[in-house]
């Protein structure tokens, strides 16, 4: 009969998880696509801007085309290295309504061109989007309706060339459309990562509390599995202990209580401590040389390999259990053998073996009010991480196999029986 400790639920093995799309993600992407279709406009604006400097004012033309040029390509340069990227973007904003505000007095020759459209309309649209990105949400929809209907105003004027009226609304109206889209998936974008973002601090919220509460679970099983193994052995020994060896044999063990007890109240379960398999494997080994019956101990494959101190404590706690129940319940008859069988699991794990040719027993036969398989060995390894089975025939022997960790495979144990 075998029976597996109830293992916890661990992430799928094969592709690694995705973090998903936080809020400053979504922004890094937003400005610099932004910027970048900016840089874009620019170089298709700049023919346009060289057919009209001639009726600018040289000192305007110079001074704005290269604030509003030169703040398009500041503002991609640090949207790309992450820093100082909603101020770059709104001085975009502010730059280009200095330069429309100013277009009418820089005019020098106010020639009519019903048709035509100054090299600062094709910028209108980059000039909305850097404000969505730069200023808060409401100014940046007052920058939307304020800055196309002056471009209108000041396109119907004297200096903007006589355009007619209608020209004029439909320029105003297609830069407020295509501005406003923008504005629009740039908030609904800023709104979905805020929300997933959300989602991820509660989620990690409750993760952090269940962590706690399996932090208290596996303190209470530790304890539990303490107070079986040595308090209550300890005072079943002393109860016994009529020779001189005997009562010996109980005050090291008392002695050996206190010890575990103190050390459960010293050690983190986080400490992040480490130990070699090899040293796992030469405690068992010499716990196994004092008990009262003989255990024949045999190892195999013991590697460099370590593993963290607390699930090291918990097989060396959970064998000598083993060991223990061995010695109570297989019975001490001569012809009892008993035997460990310690070796080096793949990848990097470790596999226990204690076996007796003892008694055995029927596993759905014990009480639940006994501690000691389900305390001490089912749910101590596996709460470290490991697995243990527990193979029982009556009359035939028990053999308690401990692996470490969860998902280590379980090579053929027959070779090593005695």
């Amino acid at each position: 009969m075998a029976t597996r400790a109830p293992a916890l639920r661990g992430l799928p093995s094969g592709k690694p998880q995705r973090t998903p799309i936080s809020r400053t993600q979504v922004e890094a992407v937003i400005s610099r696509s932004v910027a970048a279709f900016g840089v874009v406009f620019v170089l298709q604006t700049f023919p346009q801007f060289v057919e009209q400097s001639h009726n600018a004012h040289p000192v305007w033309l110079v001074a704005i085309a290269s604030a509003v040029f030169g703040s398009i390509f500041v503002a991609l340069s640090l949207s790309m290295l992450g820093r100082g990227v909603r101020i770059a973007h709104a001085s975009v904003a502010i730059i280009y309504l200095v330069g429309l505000c100013t277009w009418p007095l820089a005019v020098t020759d106010p020639t009519p061109d019903p048709l035509g459209r100054h090299w600062l309309y094709y910028l209108l649209t980059v000039a909305t989007a850097t404000a969505a990105i730069g200023l808060p949400a409401r100014l940046a929809t007052v920058y939307l309706f304020v800055v196309p209907t002056l471009y209108g105003v000041f396109r119907m004027s004297a200096a903007g060339g006589y355009g007619s009226w209608e020209q004029s609304v439909l320029d105003a109206i297609y830069a407020m459309i295509l501005g406003g889209a923008i504005i629009v998936i740039i908030t609904m974008l800023r709104a979905a990562a805020a929300a997933v973002d959300s989602a991820q601090a509660a989620a990690l919220d409750r993760y952090s509390h269940a962590v706690r509460q399996h932090a208290t679970e596996v303190e209470r099983v530790q304890v539990d599995s303490i107070v079986h193994d040595s308090v209550l052995t300890t005072l079943l020994s002393a109860a016994r202990a009529f020779t001189p060896e005997s009562k010996a044999l109980a005050a090291r063990m008392a002695g050996n209580a206190i010890g575990h007890l103190r050390e459960a109240a010293l050690v983190s379960p986080d400490d992040g401590s480490t130990v070699r398999i090899s040293a796992v494997s030469t405690r068992i080994t010499e716990v196994a040389a004092t008990m009262a019956a003989p255990f024949e101990v045999r190892t195999r494959s013991l590697a460099a390999w370590t593993m963290p101190v607390l699930a090291a404590e918990a097989l060396y706690a959970a064998s000598v259990q083993a060991m223990l129940n061995s010695i109570q319940h297989a019975g001490g008859a001569p012809s009892v053998r008993r035997w460990v069988t310690i070796r080096g699991g793949t990848p990097h794990g470790i596999e226990i073996e204690v076996g007796d040719t003892g008694a055995g027993f029927s596993l759905i036969d014990v009480p639940t009010e006994r501690l000691g398989v389900r305390v001490s060995i089912l749910e101590r390894v596996a709460n470290a991480g490991g697995v243990a089975e527990i193979d029982s025939v009556a009359n035939e022997g028990t053999v308690v196999t401990i692996r470490w960790p969860r998902n280590d495979p379980a090579p053929p144990l027959i070779e090593d029986e005695p």
